[in-house]
């Protein structure tokens, strides 16, 4: 209907027109901002698109959650078949982004939620795994080499982010502040760095515990 949300390749746009008659279809706005930060202004007539509603509060909902909020485009730089699988290799174009993408995470790609398989964040690439069944609805599955995606990675992973550097600048400012007198800022350095040291160490235990 007009006016409402539909992701077109991951990206969040609005529905300015719709028309049942001669043929189903519909108009979205884009702004020039979401040209600069997407692949849409690549698509030309007969290009195909991956196309999601928005989803409803009342209805089930599996996956992860995608926002269509676009972070950056990546390359498709390498696919290998597996079987009847294909593992394709994505280099972003924004390399801050390999931060919130990790080994078994979650991340879109066209707006297509899939697994991280694997990634190198020192190459500054990750991988995915597309089955039959996906490759035979998706866009992704059609691309080449060289050809790019956009890109949503997991706001949960942002969230934990901001909050945790939160929690850690309140810790390092107080073991600042408790720097004992004739320490100085270096003395409340050391502190702060020991107990940051404290709470990773902490978390490697329990990670593997």
């Amino acid at each position: 209907m007009q006016s409402d949300s539909i992701a077109v390749n991951g990206v969040c746009l609005t529905v300015t027109s719709f028309t049942l008659t001669p043929a189903a279809s519909f108009t979205v706005g884009i702004a020039p901002e979401t040209l600069r930060l997407t692949n849409l202004g690549s698509l030309r007539p007969g290009s195909r698109v991956n196309l999601e509603r928005a989803v409803r509060a009342d209805t089930r909902m599996g996956g992860h959650f995608v926002q269509g909020h676009v972070d950056t485009v990546a390359e498709i730089i390498k696919i290998t078949p597996d079987g009847e699988a294909l593992t394709f290799r994505f280099k972003p174009k924004n390399k801050e982004v390999l931060r919130y993408v990790v080994y078994k995470g979650f991340i879109a790609l066209d707006g297509t939620s899939l697994t991280v398989t694997a990634v190198d964040d020192e190459e500054g690439w990750w991988e995915v795994m597309l089955i039959a069944y996906t490759q035979e609805r998706v866009v992704v599955a059609g691309k080449k080499v060289g050809e790019t995606v956009n890109v949503e990675v997991d706001m949960t992973a942002k969230y934990v982010e901001k909050s945790l550097r939160g929690y850690l600048e309140g810790l390092l400012g107080s073991a600042s502040e408790e720097q004992g007198e004739g320490e100085g800022e270096e003395g409340g350095a050391r502190k702060g760095r020991g107990l940051l040291e404290k709470i990773v160490e902490g978390i490697v235990k329990q990670g593997f515990s």
